[in-house]
């Protein structure tokens, strides 16, 4: 029984192992999807705004939409707290002693993921048709350009690593889902009365136990038996 899994995970109790935790898929896109809010975040921060010689107020490099901005900068920012949330949760998972909420945390993943995937495939069309867009006159030293191209190339690689983590948490909660072992709650035999293998000696029961059938026959075969009688000395 130490092989079947809930939702995932072992039983819970068991020391963490980061070795095992490190070589889990979904905690390796993890971590590479916090990578690329980073990148995106810090690409669009601190060379997303430019100005031209001539101009004091510095505009968006991507066609001077302050919106495209703020939009990688928000999302970029989220998605860097959203996969720290998550990696916690995959320490803390194992904890977890209840099967009703290793699976409310399943499903969470997989829906959290699944928006995510979505989000960022928004912004990367946003990014790109704006930085497709965006004149040239704007920004002729053309600084910010190789930040611009990264936040949009790192945009939609996220797609696909949050693509493929909702993919993962689902697998995760067809394993639960499908496990004979963890569909009800688990209960300790010591505490259940009903999973007793024997019942209690009660001092009280005064039942008369059952004569033994070989020595009943026996003494009739010596008292009634053909061919033999008792003799009393």
């Amino acid at each position: 029984m130490e092989g079947m899994q809930a939702y995932g995970a072992g039983k819970a109790g068991g020391a963490f192992d980061p070795v095992t935790f490190f070589q889990q898929p979904h905690t390796v896109l993890r971590i590479v999807s916090w990578l690329f809010s980073i990148v995106i975040f810090g690409c669009i921060a601190n060379e997303g705004y430019i100005n031209k010689p001539n101009e004091v107020e510095e505009f968006c490099i991507f066609n001077r939409n302050h919106n495209a901005c703020n939009y990688g900068v928000c999302m970029g920012s989220l998605a860097f707290l959203c996969c720290l949330g998550f990696l916690a949760l995959d320490v803390y998972f194992p904890q977890i002693s209840s099967v009703k909420d290793r699976k409310k945390a399943v499903l969470a993943d997989a829906g959290v993921s699944a928006f995510w995937s979505f989000m960022w495939f928004v912004g990367f069309c946003f990014l790109a048709n704006q930085w497709q867009v965006a004149k040239s006159e704007d920004n002729p030293l053309n600084e910010g350009g190789d930040a611009a191209r990264a936040a949009i190339t790192f945009a939609f690689f996220s797609i696909f690593t949050w693509a493929v983590q909702s993919f993962l948490a689902f697998q995760r909660y067809k394993l639960g889902a499908d496990s004979a072992l963890f569909s009800q709650d688990y209960v300790d035999p010591s505490q259940d009365a009903s999973g007793a293998p024997y019942s209690s000696f009660s001092p009280g029961d005064d039942q008369e136990s059952p004569e033994a059938p070989g020595q009943a026959r026996g003494e009739a075969g010596f008292e009634g038996g053909d061919g033999y009688q008792r003799q009393d000395y």
